[in-house]
């Protein structure tokens, strides 16, 4: 096998696949299935009239359109690195989509929930910050996992890499 054309899987398209992926989760999960927020919800809209309940599914959908734009990126990535000759790797792959998706939990929890207040992970709860940390909680755990999960194969990668010399 040609040394040149054996690279580390890299960890791009797991991370966009799970930018992607957790923002489905949130929407799919949270704002439609669930019903526990919006996009907008606590910026002025909340989801008690038509023309409220109107905005928030363009929002929605929008921020739908968006998870989709890094899904598509992470597949084309994916396909890009296999196609150069990385050596697979599903830790790797796995271990960045967790990355990815604990990444968008803590900028989106952040960003959406706290700074922009623009909605909270559970709005009709006695005490919606608890709801909000133990988002961002979850998404801390996830980062730690993904990161642990794609180190675990460096030692691996590197020994490949030898051998194909």
């Amino acid at each position: 096998m040609d040394i040149e054309r054996v690279r580390r899987f890299p960890l791009s398209p797991g991370v966009m696949l799970g930018i992607g992926l957790g923002g489905f989760v949130d929407g799919i999960v949270l704002h439609q299935i669930l019903q526990w927020h919006h996009m907008l919800t606590s910026a002025g809209y909340p989801a008690d009239s038509v023309p409220n309940l109107t905005l928030n599914t363009l929002a929605d959908g929008l921020f739908h359109a968006a998870t989709w734009i890094a899904t598509a990126i992470g597949l084309y990535l994916l396909h890009r690195a296999v196609r150069h000759g990385a050596i697979w790797s599903g830790r790797r792959l796995v271990g960045g989509m967790l990355l990815g998706f604990g990444g968008f939990n803590l900028v989106e929890g952040v960003v959406d929930h706290h700074i922009l207040g623009l909605h909270h992970v559970r709005e009709a709860a006695a005490n919606p910050l608890v709801w909000d940390i133990g988002f961002l909680a979850v998404g801390a755990l996830l980062v730690v996992a993904g990161y642990a999960l794609a180190r675990s194969d460096t030692r691996r990668a590197d020994v490949s890499l030898r051998r194909a010399a």
